[in-house]
């Protein structure tokens, strides 16, 4: 298989590695990312100006737009189609709503677009400062992987899986195939006596429905989620 990777925590990320580490084996692997971090990006692209493409190695580039853009400049500049789509492992969950708002996720939605399926995988983590375990983040998504790719993947629709957060797991956690939780995200500022309004919602805080991919994650459980790409009204 060929097989591209990418995120939204930028090409020197070390999820971005243990991602590639994760997927060694499985085919022929290019990676393009972007340059910097653009965590949050949702689904943007670069229309209004040129985008800059560095070759870091025989096997990465280096993209200064979106993580949809890198998957575009990649559909378009190698001539063999892609037959995967890989993005992450996200430094943080992607959890119900957070598939609107994550370039990483948006990596794999735009993908599909294309007719190529893809997985978006991110590790959840309870507290901004907790270190992460890289290598224990690899070494489950090696076997999320097979299995993903293993199944036969439905048109237009991706992956999202999220990495629960437990300190002493080293065994790989239970998959569940489960729902996208369709809570919104905590509605909480802090203003300050200029008017402005600074985000201080509670991650963890978040309202969650039973069985769905937040409620998995949050108990210590794998979630993996098949997604629709575009919505058919048909």
């Amino acid at each position: 298989m060929r097989i591209l990777i990418t995120n939204d925590d930028g090409v020197n990320a070390p999820g971005l590695m243990a991602l590639s580490r994760a997927a060694t084996g499985l085919g022929n692997i290019i990676i393009a990312a972007p340059k910097l971090a653009v965590s949050g990006c949702a689904h943007s692209t670069t229309t209004d100006r040129a985008l800059h493409v560095e070759r870091c190695s025989n096997e990465t580039y280096a993209v200064d737009g979106t993580s949809a853009d890198c998957v575009r400049i990649a559909f378009h500049n190698f001539e063999t189609p892609f037959d995967w789509v890989l993005s992450g492992i996200n430094h943080g969950g992607n959890l119900g709503v957070d598939a609107y708002y994550s370039g990483t996720v948006a990596a794999v939605r735009e993908a599909a677009l294309y007719g190529v399926p893809g997985i978006a995988i991110s590790q959840y983590h309870n507290h901004p400062l907790t270190d992460q375990d890289w290598e224990r983040a690899a070494t489950w998504a090696d076997v999320i992987l097979k299995k993903l790719t293993a199944k036969a993947s439905r048109p237009g629709t991706f992956w999202n899986v999220n990495l629960p957060s437990v300190s002493w797991e080293k065994d790989l956690p239970n998959m569940v195939f489960c729902s996208l939780d369709p809570s919104p995200l905590p509605l909480s500022f802090e203003s300050g006596k200029d008017g402005s309004y600074k985000y201080n919602g509670k991650y963890s805080h978040r309202q969650r429905q039973d069985g769905s991919d937040v409620d998995v994650c949050f108990r210590g459980s794998i979630s993996v989620t098949e997604v629709l790409a575009v919505k058919n009204n048909s």
